[in-house]
């Protein structure tokens, strides 16, 4: 890919299309990790007419260094640690467990202001897609990947407009079925592969999310309502 997307709504169409094959099926939940995801997944599920809901996760920042992930923490209590940054730089257990105590907080606020009083989905024996707007290191994608299989689903397709080559190949080994819509090289970063990578905030999340929900009630009603008219 030499041109960039417009904004992650044009990534979430692009993507949607690399998924085609999930489209239409009864068994699919997508599932998106905010706040960037939220956009793409949106797209992603009003293509294959899956139901789509939020997954939490926050990435752990070395301090001082916070776009440098040494792990990540998911919803369920899940950590994931980036064993080549914690121990290239020597970061201690205290070092650990005081950011991912700060970041259990946020995540703890997210899942109320996103989610509200709301269950997470039921994904047993159903084919959970993850979407983000892209993967670099990939350690926020493993922790949700890593609390997502807890919940015992048939299977977890990670799906992300672009990423890594490297950090696209290690996934294959790590999911049921990876989906890198693009790959370039050399990569140096998600978002310079976005004209617009300005940040998604709170209420667009919350009003994607309604949107969607909408929207797939609306489609499950037409349905019925044709199988009573046959």
């Amino acid at each position: 890919m030499n041109s960039r997307f417009r904004d992650r709504y044009e990534a979430g169409r692009v993507l949607a299309e690399a998924l085609s094959e999930y489209a239409g099926r009864q068994d699919v939940t997508v599932l998106a990790l905010p706040r960037g995801g939220v956009p793409v997944a949106y797209e992603v599920a009003r293509a294959l007419q899956a139901p789509l809901d939020v997954f939490l996760v926050r990435k752990l920042g070395v301090p001082g260094q916070e776009e440098l992930a040494m792990g990540a923490i998911a919803t369920g209590g899940v950590r994931v640690l980036n064993d080549d940054v914690v121990q290239a730089l020597r970061i201690p257990d205290d070092v650990l467990d005081r950011v991912a105590a700060r970041e259990s907080q946020e995540l703890a606020r997210r899942e109320v202001a996103y989610r509200g009083d709301r269950p997470l989905p039921d994904v047993r024996d159903r084919t959970v897609i993850l979407v983000d707007d892209g993967l670099a290191t990939g350690s926020t994608m493993r922790a949700a990947a890593a609390a997502v299989r807890r919940l015992g689903p048939a299977q977890v397709v990670v799906a992300v407009p672009v990423a890594s080559r490297d950090t696209c190949e290690d996934f294959r080994h790590e999911v049921d079925k990876i989906v890198c819509a693009a790959t370039p090289e050399p990569f140096f970063g998600v978002g310079l592969w976005y004209e617009d990578f300005s940040q998604t905030t709170d209420d667009e999340v919350r009003d994607l999310l309604a949107r969607a929900a909408r929207e797939h009630k609306s489609r499950g009603e037409t349905v019925t309502a044709g199988r009573r008219a046959a």
